[in-house]
């Protein structure tokens, strides 16, 4: 046996971290496919996919540390970029298709932002 237990730890959080990023990635890419209005895509496409995004990255820099001793800066700015951006533009599309009407499939729902909006602009 020539690597140490520690090697073979860090190589299997490598492999997991790199295992849960393709799935998330793959159930992303099947939720966009699957699912029936913009709202449940958009969810599929910003959580699953930050998270797919977030884990492999996160795998990739453990190998490069691990293996050669590198501390990837581009790696972890890439990771916080994902994770501020990604949460953040698929809201503002959500919002901007239910400015433009778009509705849900499910329409036994209450519009809480619709409520929200007319009581801000009722007190201003």
């Amino acid at each position: 046996m020539t690597e140490t237990w520690i090697n073979i730890i860090l190589n299997i959080i490598i492999i997991l971290s790199l295992l849960i990023g393709t799935f998330f990635i793959v159930s992303s890419s099947i939720g966009i496919i699957r699912f029936p209005d913009i709202y449940t895509r958009l969810h599929a496409a910003t959580k699953a996919s930050t998270l797919g995004l977030a884990a492999i990255l996160i795998g990739a820099f453990l190998f490069l540390y691990i293996e050669n001793n590198i501390i990837s800066g581009k790696l972890i700015l890439s990771i916080i970029f994902i994770l501020l951006t990604a949460p953040v533009s698929g809201h503002m599309i959500s919002r901007a298709a239910h400015k433009t009407g778009v509705k849900p499939v499910i329409n036994n729902q209450q519009d809480e932002l619709a409520k929200a909006e007319k009581q801000f602009y009722v007190e201003k």
